[in-house]
């Protein structure tokens, strides 16, 4: 597969690279990163990075705004998007070919070359893999990629704590570290917040849940948002908060937004991505996201949570 993702990459000349709505450092990092790479092995190609600006990962990248004549015979690559409906920008179908590179289940086969992988720890992970296969071929590295295709790995695998890190996953980082890479304002822009938002972290501890099964909850109003400043976006910086509480093995963010309410499911255990998918939603079996309309629904969310937790 990524012999033919390469073939399509050389056969090109645009190349439009997407990733899903509300991205995360991973979804910065191996589109970014894939983005550099290709500029740097490829310079006469025009490349292209492209989806919602998100302003707390701005400090790794931007994106970059075309016009839809640009799609015209073009290679387009979705990273990190499991399902076409979370694609940003969804003109992703209007170009000659389309590639596909992932490690969520690949339960929406929306492209024609598909790369999916699972058991990797983020797509960052497969970028630098994908570099490795091709850099006999012609494919180079630059410090830039280095920095954003870590971040990603850093950001996708909770700071190697989560399960998906696996030994390749410690020799890839240590090889990008060989890379001028500056650790201490890398880790400074991904896990700086503002003021308000560690006011509301305060909020989050105050105000949770926690059932004797060890599933656990919070519930983020639109007032309260409003009350700190805080936006929908910036909540995400603290959906890890409740995994460091003993007791705790899964636990759900309730965030309320102009006409739904967001759902962010986490485990340290007990696979969740089923319950995801009940309510709108997927993802990861310890990582997963749905959605909601009416703050009713979440006590349902919870009760099949709790069930979760308890083995039943």
């Amino acid at each position: 597969m990524k012999q033919k993702i390469l073939e399509e990459i050389q056969k090109h000349n645009t190349i439009i690279i997407h990733r899903h709505v509300r991205p995360d450092p991973d979804a910065y990092g191996s589109q970014c990163g894939l983005a550099e790479i290709l500029r740097e092995s490829f310079p006469d190609k025009n490349v292209f990075v492209v989806g919602e600006e998100d302003p707390s990962l701005t400090f790794m990248a931007s994106m970059e705004v075309i016009e839809d004549s640009t799609y015209e015979g073009s290679l387009v690559i979705v990273c990190d998007t499991a399902n076409k409906e979370r694609i940003s920008d969804q003109r992703y179908n209007q170009g000659n070919q389309l590639i596909k590179i992932d490690h969520h289940p690949n339960e929406d086969p929306y492209a024609s070359i598909e790369w999916v992988d699972s058991s990797a720890s983020s797509v960052s992970e497969m970028i630098y893999e994908f570099y490795l296969f091709g850099k006999t071929k012609g494919l180079k590295m630059n410090n830039t990629a280095a920095e954003l295709i870590y971040l990603g790995i850093v950001g996708d695998t909770g700071r190697f704590l989560f399960p998906s890190t696996s030994p390749k996953t410690f020799q890839y980082a240590s090889d990008l570290l060989k890379w001028e890479i500056s650790l201490a304002e890398l880790y400074q822009g991904l896990y700086k917040i503002k003021p308000a938002v560690a006011k509301l972290s305060g909020v989050v501890l105050q105000t949770f849940e926690q059932l004797p099964s060890g599933a656990a909850f919070v519930k983020l109003t639109k007032e309260t948002l409003e009350r700190y400043g805080v936006s929908v976006q910036e909540t995400s910086q603290l959906v890890g908060t409740l995994g460091h509480i003993e007791g705790i093995k899964a636990w759900i963010f309730f965030v309320e937004e102009e006409n739904q309410i967001r759902v962010r499911l986490r485990s340290k255990g007990p696979v969740i991505n089923e319950l995801a998918k009940r309510y709108n939603g997927g993802g990861h079996p310890m990582a997963s996201g749905a959605t909601i309309k009416k703050w009713g629904e979440a006590d349902h969310v919870v009760a099949e949570l709790d069930k979760i937790c308890s083995g039943s």
